[in-house]
């Protein structure tokens, strides 16, 4: 049984077939996926990207699988500009080798005495410079998707260490990340695995070597769901963290029978990140034409004080689209806005980029915005440790009574969380789980 088709769902699948196994996979959504998302607008010659968008390093766990699927991996420009002081300036590595020094130098404190990244920033004596602080605030909300205040400042250090020290890269797929999920997908042995989609499920009995689960299958909106059950030996549990930390008894909450009070330090230890993303389609690339062209090339603006408090292009490719980026606390404030209300805050935002020189509302052609926290399947974006929450990572992965497997991208502990390469890696790693035992 695989609770989940997305990519650690998926991988799972395509593992346990390739050693003998049969599994059934029961999905919630009309669609394979889960946080990937990728929305073919006609006439684009990109998709809408409203998950998972880029490939950070080189990580082999999706590069392998786009080799086999014949995708490429295509260059992304990491050209920067942010507003400072009112003015949009170039901004360059030097902020974020600021920090990642001061937290390079504070990392065994943080060892002996873990504090959050907030209490760093404001009483730590870091020596950052106002500017830095700023950055750094800004990369936690919105690159963890973390609020500073909760996210753990010994997992931070050692994070954008390891990233700092691993293999350079940034890179898009060409066809978008749905790409590489649908191969994986139709690539399944259809003899030994079985893909349910409207597949909600409710309930997980278990007991060791027997796992019962119960769910709801939604065939259209005007039909009444008709409730099934399924069983199987062992089952692998690729649920997303906002999913796993609601209470039993919450709307949309999948009870477990008897309960995981085993995963509890770990589901503690690690929080779900907040993530609103807008993408605006104008009728033309205006950063491009402003101010004697001065933008041109440039991939990602940034204004920190804004609402959504980073942009970024569709370079290399010349499309008209700007994504909005609003993560951590600033999409928590945004939780219970209409998507009208998360327009307005995306193009004002913009406007504290380009002012009037954009005519921004006159420019835009379409839009789309979705809003991660109010997805029933999913309840946030992607997971960050929380303070104290050393080693979370690996507790939640690890096996219950040789029954219970739990992989997605918040049980990665190789340093690929939060990403689709953690979400693959894990679900391959539980397979080989099931089938070594």
């Amino acid at each position: 049984m695989i609770i989940g088709a997305g990519a650690a769902g998926l991988a799972a699948a395509a593992e346990l077939a390739r050693r003998g196994k049969s599994a059934v996979v029961l999905e919630a959504r009309d669609r394979i996926g889960g946080r990937v998302w990728s929305l073919e607008v006609p006439g684009l010659p990109v998709p809408v990207e409203f998950g998972a968008e880029f490939i950070h390093g080189q990580p082999a766990a999706t590069l392998s699988r786009m080799q086999r699927a014949g995708i490429a991996a295509v260059d992304a420009p990491f050209v920067r500009m942010a507003v400072v002081d009112g003015k949009l300036q170039p901004r360059g590595n030097g902020l974020h080798a600021e920090v990642e020094r001061a937290l390079r130098r504070h990392a065994p404190a943080f060892a002996r005495r873990d504090v959050s990244f907030e209490a760093f920033l404001t009483r730590g004596r870091h020596g950052l410079s106002a500017e830095a602080r700023t950055f750094a605030r800004m990369r936690v909300q919105g690159y963890d998707a973390a609020d500073p205040a909760r996210a753990s400042a010994r997992a931070i250090a050692e994070e954008w260490g390891a990233e700092a020290a691993g293999s350079p890269g940034h890179f898009r797929l060409r066809g978008g990340y749905g790409a590489l999920l649908d191969w994986l997908a139709a690539s399944l042995d259809a003899s030994r695995v079985e893909l349910r989609l409207r597949s909600i499920v409710r309930e997980v009995r278990w007991k060791r070597g027997a796992v019962e689960v119960t769910y709801s299958k939604e065939e259209g909106r005007s039909q009444k769901a008709e409730v099934l059950r399924v069983m199987a030996r062992r089952a692998i549990v690729t649920l997303p963290l906002g999913v796993l930390k609601l209470p039993p008894r919450a709307p949309g909450a999948v009870r477990f029978t008897p309960a995981l009070r085993a995963k509890r330090p770990a589901l503690r230890g690690l929080e779900s990140g907040a993530v609103i993303k807008a993408a605006l389609l104008f009728r033309s690339a205006f950063w491009e034409e402003i101010d004697a062209g001065r933008y041109r090339g440039t991939s990602f603006f940034h204004s920190p004080s804004a609402a959504f408090p980073t942009f970024w292009t569709a370079l290399p490719e010349p499309v008209p689209l700007l994504v909005a980026w609003a993560g951590g606390p600033k999409a928590a404030r945004l939780a219970r806005a209409a998507a009208p209300d998360i327009m307005r805050d995306a193009v004002a935002s913009l406007d504290s980029i380009f002012g009037a020189r954009g005519g921004i509302e006159e420019r835009l052609a379409a839009a789309w915005v979705h809003h991660w926290q109010q997805d029933p399947f999913a309840r946030g974006a992607y997971s960050y440790v929380a303070v104290g929450g050393h080693g979370a990572r690996r507790a939640l992965a690890e096996p219950l009574d040789n029954t219970l497997f739990f992989a997605g991208e918040a049980a990665d502990y190789e340093g690929e969380h939060g990403t689709v390469a953690g979400a693959l890696a894990s679900g391959e790693r539980a397979a080989r789980d099931v089938s070594g035992r």
